[in-house]
């Protein structure tokens, strides 16, 4: 059911230091509390629920509407969980600019550390960034 829509505005730029320092020590602190309550299963169901996501950000402290927060909240919780992925049962692969092109090898590299098989996570995040990239030229 179609009950309306939003229009955010793309912002430029880059997220300051500063700020990406605090956003990574919260977003661990955060990620260890929900696996610690509620299992690595429920961290990834709010991760994937749009909303969530959206107000986990600005509990981050990135408040840029829509804009970046996808990238920009990843990111930190990637750089804040680092060495604790295992223990987490938690991985995040990617990220902007070259680091995105190494989505495929940090893929592979932890279906090898969980003996799965990465072919179609890897295929999955391929088709994603397919369609990102034709929707952000498309002008959405």
């Amino acid at each position: 059911m179609r009950t309306g829509t939003a229009q955010s505005p793309l912002h430029y730029g880059k997220t300051p230091r500063w700020l990406f320092d605090r956003m990574k020590f919260l977003a661990r602190e955060i990620a260890i509390v929900i696996v610690n309550e509620f299992g690595t299963q429920e961290m990834l169901r709010k991760l994937s629920d749009p909303f969530w996501f959206q107000a986990f950000g600005c509990v981050l402290g990135f408040d840029w509407h829509l804009s970046r927060v996808t990238t920009t909240t990843c990111g930190a919780l990637k750089e804040g969980i680092k060495g604790l992925e295992h223990e987490l049962g938690l991985y995040v692969a990617g990220g902007k600019g070259s680091t995105s092109r190494r989505t495929p090898q940090e893929i592979e590299a932890r279906g090898e550390d969980l003996a799965v098989d990465p072919g179609g996570l890897i295929y999955a995040s391929r088709m994603a960034a397919k369609v990102d990239n034709t929707a952000l030229q498309d002008g959405y």
